[in-house]
């Protein structure tokens, strides 16, 4: 036990004990009720004044009403003024703010002469109460049983914070694990996750949410738990990227969540929105120097090719039918430079449409250069349209004899096309689009899409090595 001991108080008993005040401090057990020496001081009106009483107290989260008090044992003497008489009520200074508390090791005022006078002598020493009940124990307030109290008071808070944290479905519960992170996101770590949050949070000031137009439709609604608000920009984002990374369905979204199953459908279409406006603003397309300065040691003797093309389908619950298809389908063309990053994501379209009509309608070949050239599957017949060199496999399945070096051009350029197939592996690693997407999503299916494509810049590292 320490040798320095705070004074035991005895607390008494008023005569008006209808007053029922009690000091909000935490470890204080001041009760207006038992003593009159002390007086109780409700918070100030003004709000910067008001904080700095919270953060004095360490009362976080703390909402202020008007029954609550801080005693004037907080104070310190000079911040009070004293009642003219006896009957009168103690006030403080303006500007007053408590600064005396168990933690930094201030002494009580034990109680006076005048005020055991004023109580007729109502001071109960607990040592001498039995079966007493309007008594009320005195208090030793050591500091060492203090100090105890603290730590098991911090223990208790920081156990309370991890059991929330548990049972809270969001990205500060798997944010110690990488590979949770991964199953999630599809972002390669934690660090590359928050990398991205940074660059996108200036972003998310300005969100403005989507919402429904005309009546809700409750059917197969969750029953409401939750505000639909309720989340952090932050766990909006990640319910976002779980939807899009795990194909999850809106109703499972909302009980992991929390929140109203039209809550989750908005926070999607949000997200959508939003990233597809802040990664399409960043300039994917490359400079012909800037590809050859990355360019891998494979792509040696094809150094010109500026980008590797190829188109991809999306399954989905629609009326746009593919004539080969046994499903509907959409259709779009993806570009990625030599090295791996993604340059050029088309607008889908139906999926009947041609890859040499895709390449003619996504704009793709105002950006070719006659010093340049394309690397492309052998369906992709374009030589009348576009002003570059085209690498492209021979078809050999319909010629008689074919010589050594087509062969061996056609196997090399399969095996450097390898590359974009991988990234197209990539972007439909995002399980939204490896089953059929509904119907509900094909209003923003081209949002969802492109993002996922651009987000393969930013989850991973380069596809292909440098040497």
């Amino acid at each position: 036990m320490s040798a320095k001991r705070l004074n035991v108080v005895k607390l008494q008993r008023r005569e008006d004990s209808s007053n029922s005040h009690h000091c909000c401090v935490p470890l204080c057990t001041a009760s207006a009720r038992f003593n009159s020496v002390l007086s109780f001081h409700s918070f100030p009106k003004d709000k910067e004044r008001q904080k700095s009483w919270v953060v004095n107290i360490r009362r976080n989260n703390f909402t202020i009403a008007t029954h609550i008090r801080v005693c004037s044992r907080h104070f310190q003497s000079t911040d009070l003024i004293e009642a003219p008489t006896p009957a009168g009520r103690r006030r403080l200074k303006n500007g007053a703010v408590p600064v005396l508390f168990h933690w930094n090791n201030f002494t009580l005022p034990a109680p006076t002469n005048t005020d055991t006078a004023q109580n007729k002598d109502l001071s109960m020493d607990v040592a001498l109460q039995h079966h007493d009940y309007c008594s009320t124990a005195a208090l030793d307030l050591s500091l060492d049983h203090t100090e105890d109290n603290r730590v098991e008071t911090v223990r208790l808070q920081k156990q309370m914070e991890e059991t929330a944290i548990s049972n809270k479905f969001g990205l500060e519960r798997f944010a110690a694990s990488d590979d949770d992170i991964r199953f999630y996101t599809r972002f390669a770590t934690h660090a590359h996750l928050m990398a991205f949050w940074r660059q996108i949070e200036p972003a998310t000031q300005k969100i403005m949410p989507v919402t429904r137009a005309g009546a809700a439709d409750k059917t197969n609604e969750v029953p409401h738990t939750g505000n639909a608000t309720s989340l952090q920009p932050i766990d909006e984002f990640f319910l976002f990227m779980a939807s899009l990374s795990l194909g999850l369905m809106q109703k499972d979204l909302a009980y992991r969540f929390k929140i109203d199953q039209s809550a989750v459908s908005r926070i999607i279409t949000t997200w959508a929105n939003l990233l597809y406006s802040v990664l399409g603003a960043v300039g994917i397309w490359m400079s012909e120097e800037a590809v050859k300065a990355h360019l891998p040691d494979v792509f040696q003797n094809y150094s010109d090719t500026q980008v590797v093309l190829d188109c991809t389908e999306l399954r989905c619950q629609t009326s746009v039918f593919s004539t080969n298809k046994s499903h509907c389908t959409f259709k779009g063309l993806i570009g990625v430079a030599p090295h791996g990053a993604v340059t050029f994501v088309s607008a889908l379209y139906a999926g009947s449409i041609s890859d040499k009509e895709i390449l003619m309608q996504s704009g793709i070949v105002s950006l070719l250069k006659p010093t340049t050239a394309i690397m492309v599957d052998e369906g992709f017949l374009v030589e009348d349209c576009v002003p570059c060199k085209i690498y492209r496999p021979a078809i050999l399945a319909k010629r008689a004899q074919v010589s050594v070096p087509e062969v061996s051009e056609t196997q090399s350029i399969a095996r450097l096309r390898v590359h974009v197939k991988r990234l197209i592996q990539r972007v439909k690693e995002h399980k939204i689009f490896s089953t059929v997407i509904p119907l509900s999503a094909t209003g923003s299916i081209n949002q969802l899409y492109t993002v996922a494509c651009l987000l393969v810049n930013y989850q991973n590292g380069p596809l292909v090595k440098a040497g």
